[in-house]
């Protein structure tokens, strides 16, 4: 038997601008863990997701240096977060139809998994790591490019960092410390928008609190309340 379920869909060349010359890769890169520990108790495309996450993070931050001579590296970072994340890699997935040509275990394909974003996301990172293997970075860069105009648009907006980072840098200059965060609840409700509630401190006091679906969220909205506390002060 082949190792290949199919043949290579001219389709999915045209798609990426790529023609594969080692094919295998291509087939592994497609290849869910899922899948193939069902198949042969191997790890299917894990190492290939693991480098393009590295190729992808380079290719982008040239891109990004590139376009914004001005912009100093926390701009950057926070422009190839905003860029490089799972909502906005399955989304490029997506628009490749990548999906269609996923490799699932049964489990995974009986739940949709083709449509998962974390499927989807890591999906998208193996294919570039194969890619960049096959023909190295040139033609990864020729993808980025086209998946990811803003990474190259000139007239890209600054990001704005976060209200965390934003709150951060306020209180350090004003009272020399940095705020902390207290989880004060948990409901325990799975994706509930309330799920936690963190205490944020400042300087020894209570300076707000927030809600959200993980702790992370609820922080920038604390961080938020009393940024819009602290401008107050500052008026």
């Amino acid at each position: 038997m082949s190792h290949h379920s199919r043949p290579p869909d001219t389709r999915l060349f045209e798609r990426l601008g790529f023609v594969f010359e080692d094919e295998e890769l291509l087939e592994t890169a497609l290849t869910h863990p899922s899948q193939s520990y069902e198949h042969d108790g191997s790890r299917g495309n894990e190492r290939l997701e693991f480098l393009g996450d590295a190729v992808l993070d380079l290719t982008i931050a040239r891109l990004l240096y590139q376009a914004h001579p001005r912009w100093a590296e926390g701009d950057l970072t926070r422009a190839r977060a905003a860029l490089v994340n799972s909502a906005e890699l399955a989304a490029k997935a997506r628009s490749l139809d990548l999906g269609d040509y996923v490799r699932l275990g049964g489990s995974e394909r009986r739940s949709g998994g083709s449509d998962k974003e974390s499927i989807l996301a890591g999906l998208f990172e193996a294919v570039i790591g194969a890619m960049y293997l096959d023909g190295g970075l040139e033609p990864v860069e020729v993808l980025v490019r086209r998946v990811f105009p803003e990474a190259h648009d000139v007239e890209g907006a600054r990001p704005e960092p976060d209200p965390k980072t934003r709150l951060n840098e306020w209180a350090l200059a004003r009272f020399g410390r940095a705020p902390s965060y207290q989880p004060v609840g948990d409901t325990g409700v799975e994706n509930a928008e309330d799920r936690f509630t963190v205490e944020l401190l400042l300087d020894g006091e209570a300076w707000g609190s927030g809600r959200g679906r993980t702790k992370r969220a609820a922080e920038q909205i604390a961080a938020l309340r009393a940024l819009e506390r602290g401008e107050a002060l500052d008026e």
